[in-house]
């Protein structure tokens, strides 16, 4: 076969009209092999001619978008050393933008005997061709037609983020054709869209879309790799997800998703994991980057070499010193954004990415990276901020580019409504932006991505409904997921039939989406939340790729009114300036809860301020604040002074119903009731120092409307 010289540049296989540039890094390799594979499985090797600074490159003429191929890597497979290379094992394309398949779980795919764990650490590589039993990258046409795409940019202060499942937000969905459920296109399907924008987001944040592999332990269990956090290609869009074949396809499949999505104003975050790989630990197979450089693309350990350095659960964790590593990290996002027009992303277990050595720093070298590139630092940048590791935990500690998953948010929501009382303080906080965490390094309440659930954890439905996690469908004897819920059941555990305990998790269930929507900071859905979806109880579906993960679309009566409770919410956010400030409020908990600026206050429900024995009052379980519309706030970005309505909301979590009383005059002179979430809402006008009755484990949220000041903008 004829092949010129090429490139060093870019890495991966870049397509020009006329023929392929193939270039991949290994500076352990003593040669490098392209192996180009036909229908048949027939192979054909060819040796990359050159090497520049460690990358082998090759220009093959006439070959097309479509071609299937890997590398073989001859080169020092001594493990005790940190070397692992075995040409007898078929590689991916670390920068591959498409790959077909998934790995068989044989010894094919294994450098060592299976069953011998001792010869994983050292020994003669096993010489069984992986070929036929892995997977395999794909050349990717790089045309496509975006025609007048633009993204749609949403301001943090406005952002509603949806977390969703590409299949199982889909999979069962009745007015989406059936050939297209559970795919890109069928999150791009009209019925789809027409839910997110009824609903109200502004972004949806797909859980992990870079190709990821199919665990064996799990396919021998008779399960499947769910959720996705397992990846082996950093640049392509995973296989299952597309309709129409996985040649390239998937690459346009993905691309016609984001532009419908855009078409409806609606940004595309991507849960990226980019903190380990799915090759595991000395026991895993050799798919990609173990077999191409093991020790300069993994973080190895101990007096051999022969383990892998592991704070993210999963058996290995990227070596983010390496400048390969941050590199092809660098260059993956970029990917991402200026070819895929993505628009932002959620990095799982951040804190793995900042650990540049031992301990987390949260200046190392990935995050400076970030920081200056042009492309990359415009775009959302989300932190889950914590990993297994020593210091992992890291809510409030990342740099002010920044936002973070709160989970200290999450936590305090949590116990308020499941009545474990404590410190109201730290309540008031996180519904106010939890400035705390976040103003000491210069950032805003947007720093805070609000959430009571998400993917790892129970729904919202099955927040209120158990007590313990009922997992045993994982194979795990039901011991695997958290164990610390901050759930309660509401007096059973589990389906039931009693209207009370019905009625009473319905209620909890608004009081917690109300919550969310109404606090400061940037609120994070998890989909179908907003129509009661359960899992019956398994609070780690992972493995779960069926109904017990797929949200359902029968909706009930009691699921049709929660979807639409949500909706009315999404608009009372989006209508009111108020409950999306862009700074922090001048008073706060720590404070008194008073203001110079008169933007907030808080009371008892005697419509006494609160002082500093009620913020300690551990038995306290009530609270009401006060939120001025009309004071000052930041201009917006055309300059423009944002005023608009005061609100009243009161908060009860005890088992009784409490009487709160509408505080003096100089609050607010005329008091409409905007939201309950116990009962319907009455029409009637309120006036200061009226009572007002808020039931058992319920919230009120009253507003006062004002009259626009001259030039001010409502």
């Amino acid at each position: 076969m004829e092949i010129w010289p090429g490139r060093p540049y870019p890495l991966g296989a870049t397509y020009d009209g006329t023929g392929v540039n193939f270039a991949v890094f290994s500076q352990a390799a003593d040669c490098v092999e392209l192996c180009l594979v036909g229908d048949d499985l027939v192979e054909t090797r060819v040796e990359l001619p050159e090497v520049d600074a460690f990358v082998w490159h090759g220009y093959v003429p006439y070959l097309h978008p479509g071609q299937r191929y890997g590398f073989r890597v001859h080169g020092p497979y001594e493990p005790a050393r940190g070397h692992r290379c075995n040409a007898a094992k078929l590689l991916l394309d670390p920068y591959a933008k498409a790959i077909m398949g998934q790995p068989d779980n044989t010894q094919a795919i294994f450098s060592y005997p299976l069953g011998d764990h001792r010869a994983a650490l050292g020994g003669e590589p096993e010489p069984t061709d992986s070929l036929g039993h892995t997977m395999l990258s794909v050349v990717t046409n790089p045309f496509f037609d975006w025609g007048d795409d633009r993204p749609p940019r949403h301001e943090y202060h406005e952002s509603v983020i949806y977390e969703a499942h590409v299949k199982g937000l889909t999979r069962l969905h009745p007015d989406i054709p059936e050939p297209i459920r559970g795919t890109y296109a069928g999150l791009a399907h009209p019925a789809m869209i027409e839910h997110l924008t009824a609903l109200g987001v502004t972004a949806i944040e797909l859980m992990p879309v870079h190709q990821f592999v199919q665990d064996g332990f799990l396919r021998d269990r008779g399960l499947r790799n769910y959720w996705g956090y397992n990846t082996i290609g950093f640049l392509a869009p995973h296989n299952e997800y597309c309709s129409s074949g996985q040649l390239g396809q998937q690459v346009l499949e993905f691309k016609g998703m984001v532009k419908a999505l855009h078409a409806a104003d609606i940004e595309v975050i991507l849960d990226v994991v980019y903190n380990h790989t799915a090759e595991g630990n000395e026991l895993g197979p050799t798919l990609a980057f173990r077999g191409l450089d093991n020790d300069r693309y993994y973080r190895l350990v101990g007096d051999s070499l022969a383990h892998y350095y592991d704070t993210t659960g999963t058996g290995n964790s990227l070596l983010m010193r390496s400048p390969h590593v941050l590199q092809l990290i660098m260059d993956s996002l970029r990917y991402w954004v200026g070819e895929m027009h993505v628009d932002g992303f959620r990095f799982d277990l951040a804190a793995t990415l900042a650990r540049q050595f031992h301990e987390v720093d949260k200046l190392s070298a990935f995050f400076d990276l970030i920081q200056q590139d042009p492309v990359v630092s415009p775009v959302k940048l989300i932190a889950e901020p914590w990993d297994l590791g020593s210091g992992g935990y890291q809510v409030g500690g990342f740099p002010p580019l920044w936002t973070e998953w709160n989970g200290k948010y999450r936590d305090a929501v949590r116990d308020f409504w499941r009545g474990a009382g404590g410190e109201l303080g730290e309540f008031a906080s996180r519904l106010t932006g939890s400035s705390d965490l976040y103003e000491h390094t210069g950032r805003k309440p947007i720093a805070s991505i609000n959430f009571v659930t998400a993917h790892d954890g129970f729904t919202l439905r099955d927040l209120v409904s158990f007590d313990e996690r009922h997992n045993e469908a994982n194979g795990d004897g039901g011991q695997d997921g958290e164990s610390h819920n901050r759930s309660w059941n509401c007096g059973v555990e589990g389906p039931t039939d009693d209207p009370d305990v019905l009625a009473l998790r319905a209620r909890q269930q608004r009081n917690l989406l109300a919550t969310l929507l109404l606090s400061q900071g940037v609120p994070m859905i998890s989909h179908g939340d907003e129509l009661g979806r359960s899992q019956l109880g398994n609070n780690n579906g992972y493995c779960q790729d069926n109904e017990i993960t797929w949200v359902d679309w029968a909706l009930d009566d009691e699921q049709q009114a929660l979807l639409e409770f949500a909706r009315c919410l999404l608009r009372l956010r989006r209508d009111n300036p108020v409950f999306r400030r862009r700074r922090f409020f001048a008073g706060s908990a720590d404070h008194g809860g008073e203001s110079d600026m008169g933007d907030i206050a808080w009371f008892m429900p005697n419509a006494q301020h609160m002082d500093e024995e009620g913020w300690r009052n551990g038995l306290a379980k009530s609270l009401m604040v006060f939120l001025n519309g009309g004071a000052i706030q930041e201009p917006d970005p055309r300059g423009r002074q944002i005023l608009g309505d005061s609100f009243l909301i009161m908060f009860n979590a005890h088992a009784e119903p409490i009487a709160f009383t509408i505080p003096a005059e100089e609050w607010g002179r005329v008091w409409v009731p905007e939201l309950n979430t116990a009962r319907e809402m009455t029409a009637e006008q309120l006036e200061p120092d009226w009572i007002v009755e808020v039931e058992a484990r319920s919230m009120v949220v009253l507003r006062c409307p004002r009259e626009p000041a001259e030039g001010a903008t409502s």
